[in-house]
């Protein structure tokens, strides 16, 4: 029997392939991923990301091919603070090496085979000295040699390749003005691309399905802030702490989200960018605006924010001791201090059921996808209580909501709390999601 199982899915995709068109996305790929046998999946995906219109920067590593190299040639290399030391008789090798990565990348996304995921591609591949390095010097008494570090991005050079929908391809080299080549970490190179290009969101691979907890469970979320303090307890180490620290580094700087997933998986790409869930680790930004549970401080901005709407006719009033008294069911979005966006989460358990109230986010901040971080709270906090759907009452955000897969329904089939409360003069309308 043939199964449509995929047709769900592809047409719920939707939403996410209009969210990711003609954004920026930058991918990190470590050398073991371009050995791996999942790689040719990997450049399949990339290949079907970019028909999408999404714009990609690929950064990519080489020190397993890097390793090899030094090996045939009978060099022994030392690595400090995480990083190769670069002697100047090992420069030639490791731009070999890199070199003949950088072609056969360019060769895996050239393929268009005739019952081929890439046949009519026609991916065009850029690559060329965009990223400017600074040797790392002497550290501890150890000599690094041509070892670098970034020092500035080509950023509109690389966004007017974009614009001509190229894949820019970046290879962990950096160039000095004074003619000098750098052997560079590219987990440093993807991070300072994706915060020069502000990048909409980091992808970082690595060879677990994510970050991992201590018992070994996949860690699905961390804000920035919450990532910093696992990487300053010593909580991740080794190989997994460089990566989560480019990701927060990049957070910080301006990327919105930070993703790290496994390259063994297949589709686990695809599955991060195009479904609800996703499939690895996700790190937000959140030291310069965050999405959090309230707090008793927050009422004044509450207050504030929902005042006009009040006036308006669109919220319900609330008083300042009604706040006090369920500011714990609210979440707050705050940027640099000030709250800018609200919503309350009522439960009612009998039904399974949750309302969304009072949300509100400050007309600056509209357009910046406030509202949908704020929904997403909500979500994440309702699917923990156990709520399998979501109502509201609307008079004037029909729209917005059911562009979101709330639908329609009758007054009558609110739960039974709110339906006595119903206020049949301000005529709200109704709308459900299941969750």
């Amino acid at each position: 029997m043939k199964s449509n199982d995929w047709l769900h899915g592809f047409r719920h995709s939707s939403p996410y392939i209009n969210a990711h068109r003609g954004r920026t996305v930058v991918l990190t790929m470590p050398g073991d991923a371009i050995e791996h046998r999942n790689f040719i999946n990997i450049i399949h995906d990339i290949a079907l990301l970019s028909s999408l219109g999404v714009r990609l920067v690929v950064a990519f590593g080489g020190r397993p091919q890097i390793q090899s190299r030094l090996e045939d040639a009978g060099l022994e290399t030392t690595f400090e603070r995480g990083l190769r030391v670069t002697p100047d008789d090992h420069l030639p090798l490791v731009m070999e090496a890199i070199g003949g990565l950088r072609a056969y990348l360019e060769s895996q996304l050239s393929m268009g085979l005739v019952n081929s995921p890439m046949h009519n591609a026609r991916i065009r591949v850029s690559s060329g000295n965009y990223v400017t390095a600074k040797p790392v010097g002497v550290l501890d008494g150890i000599d690094f040699g041509y070892t670098g570090r970034v020092r500035r991005i080509d950023a509109p050079g690389i966004e007017r390749l974009l614009e001509q929908d190229h894949i820019v391809l970046l290879p962990p080299m950096g160039y000095s003005p004074t003619g000098d080549a750098f052997n560079l970490s590219y987990e440093d190179v993807g991070s300072q691309v994706a915060a020069a290009l502000k990048a909409e969101k980091l992808i970082v691979f690595i060879d677990d399905e994510g970050l991992l907890d201590e018992d070994g469970s996949l860690i699905r979320e961390l804000g920035a802030h919450q990532a910093t303090e696992r990487l300053n307890a010593n909580n991740v180490t080794g190989h997994d702490a460089v990566l989560l620290k480019a990701a927060c580094d990049a957070c910080v700087k301006g990327v919105r989200r930070a993703h790290i997933i496994s390259y063994a998986e297949d589709g686990a790409l695809l599955e991060e960018l195009f479904t609800r869930d996703g499939s690895g680790t996700l790190v937000s930004g959140d030291h310069y605006e965050q999405i959090r549970p309230a707090r008793v401080e927050d009422i004044g901005g509450i207050l504030e924010l929902i005042q006009p709407l009040e006036e308006q006719g669109i919220l319900v009033r609330r008083s300042r001791e009604m706040l006090e008294t369920e500011v714990g069911r609210f979440v707050v979005a705050e940027r640099d201090g000030t709250v800018v966006g609200c919503a309350a989460l009522y439960h009612y358990p009998e039904e399974a059921a949750g309302e969304l109230s009072c949300f509100a986010v400050d007309p600056s901040y509209r357009r910046a996808g406030r509202g949908d971080d704020i929904l997403m709270m909500i979500e994440k906090q309702a699917r923990g209580q156990g709520i399998e759907k979501l109502f509201v009452l609307t008079t004037q955000t029909e729209h917005w909501f059911r562009e979101r897969g709330f639908q329609p329904t009758a007054v009558e089939n609110l739960p039974g709390p709110k339906l006595a409360t119903y206020n049949p003069l301000r005529k709200s309308k109704v709308f459900v999601k299941p969750l």
